[in-house]
Parts: structure tokens; C-alpha cells; sequence
């Protein structure tokens, strides 16, 4: 077994390591030198409900580590909540948060010569932010996921946070008074874990599952259960396995396991978002991975879940149905997913899947048999156009209809959108433009939840588009385009839109157009000027925006 990489010297035939005087301190005995040393990376908080039972799987996992002969050391590192920043000027740093977990977790494996990573989180940006951490380490790693919220309850129906954002647009249309308002705060979240529907974090998780870098049905766990718990102990036993066999990341997460992972995804109905992270994770991994690969999956990829935000049921519910494992082998068995693939468990997909039923069961309906979708093809649509010749991204579930042609109302930030909304100044047939929310000209990309339940609670959620250079909130849905590139900050075509422009969005023609000659937008350019207010920018928004990339190839930094 591979073990750490302490420095040493040697005197009179000796071996001595001066570095270990220091470990000794925090309980390091003689013996424990030739343990291999992991690192516990842990994104406890309670800034957010998604992380505040992340401290007791690490400690599960460090009492674990000791327990099988390795040396387990806990280091911290950061979480933004999305639900409490979102529709605030802090958003703005959830995406960046992705890249500051990420070179925590890498700086911190490196400096201290890790053996191997075992890598805890919650909220959205922890997934991808370590595993983009664990691809450019390649060490043996593991990712465990603290699980799902349970669903929140108000008069017989189940209730997610994302009920609370369209509650607001409710209340603007009337439909519902101040107390009802409060009620579904009040009732939304009930206790620990991630926002509950197939949204951002039950999607990352559920890729990473599928991908082979976390343990079987790991992904749909509620956080307040005891499997979750059992769950840490169990993954520290594979990552132990992994480090005596030397079994990398790179063995695991290869193009097919991403084709794997973009599979699973477009089956439960997931997050626009993952289109942004798997892109970056795959750079990270060296993995050939483009949008348009999204798009080749989607057209053989039925919707077989019905999940919120556009479904009925949450992810416990899709838990007690038989979790992720139950889609993949119903993908598998109709050659839809790579089965050779390895996992972290030392197995092929195919041999983790061998006791998986084929089907659903006939008693339950979050997962359709697969002659029975809820969708014949995927709900994550690219769209290309002169508004988006590098692509954009298109959730096209839950809609009625998947092409609307009207005039732009064009603002040139979220708040301002938000602040027409709320004054009832977006009508039927509108298409919303909200931009300079790219990565650059956030900075930091912001997520649209707010003007998007605001839109569906107000009953528009069918007669009204939105398109953004901003992304959306795996919460989201509706006719929206999000991850419009070029974006507006460096100059693309949705900077040069104005009031009243003729804009196209059709998701069947994957078309995502305004009515303007290239002579009408050329000399349109000529006029066009950065807004001032993005030339201030300081401090870590300043140096992401100096560093990152278009969405359309993942928003990376390096």
C-alpha cells in the first residue's frame, strides 16, 4: 500500500523525518507513520441547512479511517447557501465558491502529500467544486454526499424551497394572502440536507453517482437518516480499498463514465447546471467533453422520473422507488449506459447493477417503465443562433409549448428584472432578457430563481420566455434559456438587444435567434459600450473575472 510521502534523512543508517515532529502533536505515535494519511475535506456550515449534518459524517468517516489502519485528517473548506443568497448581490459568489472549494481541497492534498481525499458536501457548488478538486489531484478518492432534505408539508402537499419563491409570484397575482405566504416559509424546510427536488445538488450528486466516484444509492439518502451515516463509514472503506489497490480517479471517471453521468441526468429531469460543471470537471480530468455531447445524449435519452421542480415527487421519494441504481439499470438494460465502466467500489457498473430489478415497480409512479416516459427524448435542449452562437441551455420539461416568438423587455441586471416583475410590467408573450449575469459580467453568474417563480406563481410560467447569460437554479422551470454565450460583458449579441426586438425561442429547431440582419448588429456594435459598473470590480470577484471562461466551456479558471 501506498503511503505518505513524509520527508526523511538519514543519519548513521537511520531514517528520521523532521516533518513528523509536528504531526506527533496532533496524535501521530510511531506506528501511524506507515498508515496511509487521508484527507477528510469538510464542508460543515450552518449557513445552510444542506451542510449542517456534514460535521457528523466526518466524524463517522475519521472514526472509520482509524478504525481500518489510515490516518484520517479533517480540514475545512467553504459552502455558499444558494437558497439565502439567491436574488441578492451574494449570489454572485456561488459560482465562484465552486472554484474556491476546488483550490482549497487541491492546495490542502498537495501541501500535505495526501494518500487519498474523502471529499463531504451538501450544497451545490460542493459537489462539483471537489470533484473538480479530485480530478486534477488523481488521487484514490471518494465522494460523499450529506444528503437530501425531507420534504416540507402544508395542507397535504409536499413543499420544497423553491415553493417559497413561487409563493412570492402567488402572492403578486393574489392568489394567495400574507399568511398563507408565511405558512409556506414557515413549513418549507423541515430540518438538514440539500433542497429536496431533482435540483442542483440532488443532480451533481446523482451524476457522481452515476460517474462511479460515490457509492451505490448514496445520492438520493435523506440527510437525517441513519443509512446516511453508514453510508460515510462504508465509502471510507472503499476509498481504503482504493488507496491499497491504487485505484485513480482517472481509471474511473473516463468519457463514457461522463456519457454515463449525462445519461442518468437527462432521466430524472436534472439540473441546467450540470451542463456547466460536468464540462469543467472533465477539463479538470483531461476528458474531452463538450455541450454538444448533452445534446447527442438527450435525442436517445427519455425522461423517466417525475421529479420537481416540474414533476410531483422529491428525491426520497425517488429514494424509496430504488434511488439511482433503479435508473441506471433500466438505462443499461435498454444499452443507453456504458456498463464496463469502473467504480469506486472496485466493480463495473454492470456488476454494482447485477440485483438491480429491470423495471420499476408497478406500486409506485416517480419512475416510468421505460416503454412509458414521461418524456420520449431529454429536457436539456442546446440552442445555437445569433444570440447564442458558442450555445445556450434550454429546460424544456414541464412546458406547454417549446417555441415562443415575441418583443424583448431587455434589463441589465437581475434586480432590475425582479423590480419589473413585482410592478406587473411583464405581459403575456414578452421574452424577458436579463444580461450582464455571464461569468465575466457578473461576475459570478448568478442564478434566476427569483424573476422565474415570481413569473410562474404569477400564472405566465407558459406565455413567457427568458434567456440570460446567467444560469438558473436547478429549481427552475418554464420556457428559459440560461448560459447564453458569447455573453453580453465580452461583447456578445444579447448586448446589443434592445426593448422591443423580435426574439425567437425554439427548443424543437433548437433556435435561439432575434430578428436582426448582421448589417442591423454590426452597427449596433459600433455603438455598444461596456457598462461602467463592470470596470469596479474588486477583490475575488475581480480576479475570477479576470480568470474565467464562457459557460460554454464550463466557466473554468484554469
Amino acid at each position: 500500500m501506498q503511503v505518505n510521502r513524509i520527508s526523511k534523512v538519514t543519519t548513521e543508517g537511520v531514517e528520521r523525518s523532521p516533518n513528523r515532529a509536528m504531526l506527533r502533536a496532533v496524535g501521530f505515535g510511531d506506528e501511524d507513520f506507515q498508515k496511509p494519511i487521508i484527507g477528510i475535506a469538510n464542508g460543515y456550515s450552518t449557513i445552510t441547512p444542506c451542510n449542517l449534518s456534514l460535521g457528523d459524517l466526518a466524524n463517522a468517516a475519521v472514526k472509520e479511517g482509524k478504525r481500518i489502519g489510515m490516518m484520517p485528517q479533517i480540514f475545512g473548506t467553504i459552502t455558499i447557501s444558494d437558497g439565502i443568497s439567491m436574488g441578492t448581490p451574494g449570489m454572485k459568489y456561488s459560482l465562484i465558491s465552486r472554484e474556491v472549494i476546488a483550490d482549497s481541497i487541491e492546495t490542502v492534498c498537495r501541501g500535505q502529500a495526501m494518500d487519498g481525499v474523502v471529499v463531504i458536501g451538501g450544497c451545490d457548488k460542493n459537489m462539483p467544486g471537489g470533484m473538480i478538486a479530485i480530478a486534477r489531484l488523481n488521487i484514490p478518492a471518494i465522494y460523499i454526499y450529506g444528503g437530501t432534505i425531507k420534504a416540507g408539508h402544508l395542507d397535504g402537499k409536499d413543499l420544497t424551497v423553491v415553493s417559497a419563491f413561487e409563493a412570492v409570484g402567488e402572492y403578486l397575482a393574489g392568489k394567495i394572502d400574507d399568511e398563507q405566504l408565511n405558512a409556506v416559509e414557515k413549513h418549507a424546510c423541515p430540518g438538514a440536507g440539500s433542497c429536496g427536488g431533482m435540483y442542483t445538488a440532488n443532480t451533481m450528486s446523482s451524476a457522481i453517482e452515476a460517474m462511479g466516484m460515490a457509492l451505490p444509492y448514496s445520492s438520493t439518502m435523506a440527510a437525517e437518516d441513519a443509512e446516511k451515516r453508514q453510508n460515510a463509514i462504508e465509502s471510507v472503506t472503499a476509498l481504503e480499498a482504493a488507496i491499497r489497490n491504487q485505484l485513480l480517479p482517472s481509471e474511473i471517471m473516463t468519457r463514457e463514465a461522463f456519457e454515463n453521468a449525462i445519461a442518468v441526468i437527462m432521466a430524472t429531469g436534472g439540473s441546467t447546471n450540470a451542463v456547466l460543471h460536468l464540462i469543467a470537471i472533465a477539463h479538470s480530468m483531461g476528458v474531452p467533453l463538450t455541450i454538444d455531447d448533452f445534446e447527442t445524449i438527450r435525442r436517445r435519452v427519455p425522461v423517466l422520473c417525475d421529479l420537481k421542480p416540474s414533476g410531483k415527487y422529491v428525491a426520497t421519494d425517488l429514494h424509496k422507488a430504488g434511488g439511482i441504481p433503479l435508473v441506471m439499470k433500466m438505462l443499461l438494460k435498454a444499452g443507453l449506459l456504458h456498463g464496463d465502466c469502473m467504480t469506486i467500489t472496485g466493480k463495473t457498473v454492470a456488476e454494482n447493477l447485477a440485483d438491480v430489478p429491470n423495471s420499476p415497480s408497478a406500486d409506485q409512479d416517480v419512475v416510468r417503465p421505460f416503454d412509458r416516459p414521461l418524456y420520449a427524448e431529454g429536457h436539456l435542449a442546446i440552442l445555437r443562433g445569433n444570440l447564442a452562437e458558442e450555445g445556450a441551455v434550454a429546460k424544456v420539461t414541464g412546458i406547454k409549448s417549446r417555441k415562443i416568438t415575441g418583443p424583448a423587455k431587455v434589463f441589465d441586471s437581475e434586480e432590475d428584472c425582479m423590480a419589473a416583475i413585482m410592478k406587473r410590467q411583464i405581459k403575456a408573450g414578452d421574452v424577458v432578457v436579463i444580461r450582464y449575469e455571464g461569468p465575466k459580467g457578473g461576475p459570478g453568474m448568478r442564478e434566476m430563481l427569483a424573476p422565474t417563480s415570481a413569473i410562474i406563481g404569477l400564472g405566465l410560467g407558459d406565455s413567457v420566455g427568458l434567456i440570460t447569460d446567467g444560469r438558473f437554479s436547478g429549481g427552475t422551470y418554464g420556457m428559459v434559456v440560461g448560459h447564453v454565450s458569447p455573453e453580453a460583458a465580452v461583447g456578445g449579441n444579447l448586448a446589443l438587444l434592445e426593448n422591443g426586438d423580435i426574439v425567437t425561442i425554439d427548443a424543437d429547431s433548437q433556435i435561439l435567434c432575434v430578428d436582426l440582419t448582421d448589417e442591423e448588429l454590426a452597427a449596433r456594435r459600433n455603438l455598444w459600450k461596456l457598462p461602467e459598473r463592470l470596470a469596479n470590480v474588486k477583490g475575488v470577484a475581480a480576479k475570477y473575472a479576470k480568470l474565467v471562461g464562457s459557460s460554454s466551456l464550463g466557466a473554468v479558471t484554469d
